[in-house]
């Protein structure tokens, strides 16, 4: 499997949230988005826009889960948000769920996912957000050639 890695500039979270909005309009089930940056750098803002592409309603307020460690959305995909910045080892994932949302027909989106690296699906979509300043960022995305050309081709880079 080639791996591709394809970097972004965005000028503002209108921006993130767009990026967002174009990959989600594109994802399929069995895509696993595992996203890493420091706090404030874009990871809700973009899942914000990924959840609004599969088609979840604007009824529903997309925030990361920071205490309830997963949150669910129903749209044209199964949407499981997880956020497990409080989690202290892989072994906890079991509590909530996660081989079930991972081998589940769906979409995962993970924040700090460099926390469990070692549970990550080997065909996850890293993207990574850099700050640039107090606007910008850098948007790291990678992963197999074929997954991102499917996922990018609405994305002017």
């Amino acid at each position: 499997m080639k791996k591709t890695v394809v970097d972004i500039i965005s000028e503002s979270a209108a921006e993130t949230f767009d990026i967002g909005l174009a990959i989600g309009r594109k994802a399929i089930n069995g895509d696993v988005f595992a996203l890493s940056g420091e706090l404030g750098s874009g990871k809700t803002c973009f899942t914000h826009g990924l959840a609004r592409g599969l088609g979840v309603g604007s009824e529903y307020a997309i925030t990361s889960p920071t205490f309830t460690l997963m949150n669910e959305y129903s749209g044209r995909c199964e949407l499981y948000h997880f956020d497990v910045y409080r989690l202290n080892q892989t072994s906890e994932l079991d509590d909530i769920g996660y081989d079930e949302c991972i081998s589940e027909k769906g979409v995962v989106v993970i924040e700090w996912a460099e926390k469990i690296e070692d549970v990550l699906p080997e065909d996850s979509v890293r993207i990574k957000f850099e700050y640039l300043d107090e606007k910008s960022r850098r948007v790291v995305i990678s992963g197999s050639e074929n997954r991102l050309s499917r996922l990018l081709c609405d994305i002017s880079l």
